[in-house]
């Protein structure tokens, strides 16, 4: 990956919007939508939405072919395979088969090649940019997660009602929830409401 900057604005079925950093850049993947109950947060309807969200920070990768149905429908494959495995991961289940063979063959393309510019300041990369590439460069950041230190960091949101997957990469190893400005704040106002509940 070309930078260790991670997060994305989410909106929530509420209306309103949050900033959530899952700690890697493909568990923010994961949370670009998802399957049944997940479908309400779908983000990649067309081949376009799949480009655009690639193309934008930390990874930046424009691409130099149209994004195609296939790819976008792989995408979506890679996509629950993240998620499954991630919250297998955090549940301290066996990791689901048929989802590791997915992110195994989406990694087995070729990934994306940096380069790096003439005066060296910045790094960019190599054309041909194309989707099967950043899926593997993708899916290849999730094998090194789930294998490597941080794999009994990944978490789920500690609130009941919040399936949200991250990695705490922090150095205490203390966070709990998705963002603090979300469920954070909604736990400690529901504990300060029961408090004033139950004081005499």
């Amino acid at each position: 990956m070309r930078t260790n900057a991670t997060g994305r604005l989410l909106n929530d079925t509420r209306g309103g919007s949050f900033r959530f950093d899952a700690g890697a850049i493909c568990l923010d993947f994961a949370h670009t939508g998802g399957e049944g109950q997940y479908a309400v947060f779908e983000t990649l309807h067309e081949p376009a939405d799949l480009a655009e969200w690639l193309a934008q920070p930390p990874l930046t990768a424009v691409m130099t072919a149209p994004v195609t149905a296939r790819e976008l429908t792989t995408a979506k494959a890679l996509r629950q395979a993240i998620w499954d495995t991630a919250h297998a991961q955090a549940a301290r289940r066996p990791l689901p088969t048929r989802a590791v063979s997915t992110i195994n063959q989406a990694a087995a393309v070729a990934p994306l090649i940096p380069e790096l510019t003439a005066d060296a300041t910045t790094v960019g990369w190599a054309p041909p940019v194309r989707a099967t590439q950043v899926l593997s460069t993708l899916a290849r950041e999730m094998i090194e997660l789930l294998s490597g230190p941080l794999s009994g960091r990944i978490r789920e949101c500690a609130s009941d009602n919040c399936p949200m997957v991250f990695v705490d990469s922090s150095r205490p190893g203390a966070r709990r929830w998705c963002a603090m400005e979300r469920c954070g704040n909604r736990h400690k106002l529901r504990a300060l409401r029961t408090r004033r509940a139950t004081d005499p």
